[in-house]
């Protein structure tokens, strides 16, 4: 099922649910998978020491995961943190996950370089 729209980069986004602390992570997709580019936190707290390499920018910690492409995202919808993932593009942003239920599933679509 399409979510909304295809894309070929897009920004993720969350609140922490325990420190209360925002991320965001930038996307790009290719035909082998989901590409993780850059990682933000805002802050630092129990379990979420910025990496090694980490720059600290306007009280954002600025690191590039080292992680391979991943074929799907899942993202968890428990609605126990008072918001969901947003999700922005190009076309703009939506909330995903905001009330307990069914996970996300961000995955590209079938011979393309864009999310679905």
């Amino acid at each position: 099922m399409v979510l909304w729209g295809a894309a070929a980069a897009f920004t993720l986004s969350w609140t922490h649910s325990v420190e209360r602390t925002r991320w965001q992570e930038d996307w790009k997709v290719s035909p082998t998978g989901l590409h993780v580019v850059e990682a933000r936190v805002k802050g630092s707290g129990a379990g979420m020491e910025p990496p090694e390499g980490s720059v600290l920018r306007d009280g954002w910690w600025i690191y590039a995961p080292r992680i391979g492409p991943q074929q799907r995202l899942v993202l968890a919808a428990s609605g126990a943190t008072g918001e969901g993932w947003t999700l922005c593009t190009v076309m703009g942003c939506r909330e995903l996950g905001g009330t307990a239920g069914e996970p996300t599933v961000l995955e590209p679509c079938a011979g393309s370089s864009q999310a679905r």
